[in-house]
């Protein structure tokens, strides 16, 4: 592997993961907020 290649797979791995990360969590408190305003459990 040419140090350009692991160059860029070591930068771009997390900004992919934190991506990733970002759209569960935004699902996830969009899911709570709704379960809130309905007062029921999330469970």
């Amino acid at each position: 592997m040419t140090p350009l290649l692991l160059t860029a797979y070591v930068l771009v791995w997390p900004a992919i993961v934190a991506g990733v990360l970002f759209y569960l969590m935004r699902a996830f408190f969009s899911e709570w907020r709704l379960a809130r305003a309905e007062n029921r459990s999330m469970i």
